[in-house]
């Protein structure tokens, strides 16, 4: 018996390298620890696997709860046949989360001590059980899209039963520990740079949240249908976009209004490295994409939904990015690079998450029209039937 292996192409080439890359910085951060593997130290502790993985993975996960929350709770069906991807897209987001933070910790083998060891003062304790709850929250929601493929049907009822208190227990721990990641900065106002520092940084997390979880919504729909040969849901989309144009016209305005009124407004005028990245920020995640979506031919059109959904995604990880590295090397008095070892790890998750949603929604029914193989696969004596 012959083996057909998969055709090579440029980017099944570049995912080889990057997953053999990344498998080797781990060995390096695993074996030597972290100061062989980042540019870390202790007046600069927290950097790329905080600020990317952990900041902005949380924050592109955040369809997940958005859509679940207008589907069950607000009863909006109509965005019901994008649930699945949206499901799927935070429940691996949240996972590669937790993953990417066990690079990051000392003992990463101490990771289940919030489980037994209560802190409940701490921010950083509250993110970690909203964390932890929510991933489990997430992982019953998705189960059943498993026990239908596996043909499972009584599991599949009893968590189909209680599918709106996971909803609404979703929905509860997310709105926490969103706008939690935001409060975990409230304790630094000293060395935060004005741009970023804010006593409303929660409601800013939060906000910023849903409206990347809009974006990452239309992005992974968009790149899903031309990868999958499938047709987008373009009306949907369309709502989507009109949606997201509202939370950034929110978002925006807040944002302003809390800069005139902390004096931090005029500082765009002086030039500098913060306000260099600050108005980089503010161009691809707000003026930019809200220039497109205002405008109603480049609204309604797949082309220019897909651009402004990348805009915002970008403009807000360079937000998250800013808060947690940018915002605060002055106070730190050093200039973080990191290693090209923590960017390999960083890089390894994020492709192997993309493996990961491919695998799934070949073998799994994820999309409305898709069927898993083994179901389109009629028996022999069934399609002559069929055929009579």
């Amino acid at each position: 018996m012959t083996v057909k292996l998969p055709r090579f192409t440029f980017w099944r080439g570049v995912f080889v390298f990057v997953v053999l890359a990344g498998i080797y910085a781990s060995y390096v951060r695993f074996t030597q620890g972290l100061g062989a593997a980042t540019n870390l130290s202790d007046q600069f502790p927290w950097g790329i696997w905080v600020g990317f993985d952990v900041l902005c993975g949380v924050m592109l996960a955040a369809g997940g709860f958005t859509l679940m929350a207008a589907v069950h709770i607000f009863n909006v069906e109509r965005f019901k046949p994008i649930g699945r991807a949206t499901l799927l897209t935070a429940f691996l987001g949240y996972v590669l989360v937790v993953v990417a933070l066990m690079f990051d910790l000392g003992r990463p083998y101490r990771i289940w001590h919030p489980l037994v060891m209560w802190n409940p003062r701490s921010v950083m304790f509250e993110v970690a059980w909203c964390v932890m709850l929510y991933t489990t929250v997430l992982s019953l929601e998705f189960a059943p899209v498993v026990f239908e493929r596996l043909r499972l049907e009584r599991p599949m009822r009893i968590l189909r039963a209680i599918s709106i208190p996971l909803v609404i227990a979703g929905v509860i721990l997310s709105t926490l520990h969103q706008s939690s990641l935001g409060s975990l900065y409230l304790i630094v106002p000293q060395k935060l740079h004005p741009f970023w520092y804010s006593p409303l940084l929660p409601v800013f997390f939060f906000i910023s949240a849903i409206a990347v979880g809009l974006a990452m919504t239309i992005f992974e729909s968009s790149l899903s249908a031309k990868h999958f040969r499938r047709q987008l849901e373009l009306p949907l989309l369309q709502e989507l976009g009109r949606i997201l144009m509202v939370v950034l016209g929110v978002y925006l305005v807040l944002r302003v209004q809390d800069l005139y009124h902390r004096g931090a407004l005029r500082m765009v005028l002086e030039p500098g490295y913060e306000t260099y990245l600050f108005m980089l920020e503010m161009a691809l995640g707000l003026v930019l994409p809200l220039g497109l979506l205002l405008n109603r031919r480049m609204r309604e059109s797949q082309g220019g939904l897909y651009l402004a959904a990348v805009l915002v995604v970008l403009g807000f990880i360079t937000n998250r990015l800013n808060v947690s590295i940018t915002g605060m090397e002055a106070a730190a008095g050093v200039h973080y690079i990191p290693k090209w070892t923590e960017i390999a790890i960083t890089a390894s998750i994020i492709a192997i998450g993309f493996f990961i949603f491919a695998l799934a929604a070949r073998y799994l029914a994820i999309f409305p029209e898709e069927r898993p193989q083994a179901e389109l696969r009629m028996p022999a004596e069934l399609s002559h039937v069929a055929a009579d």
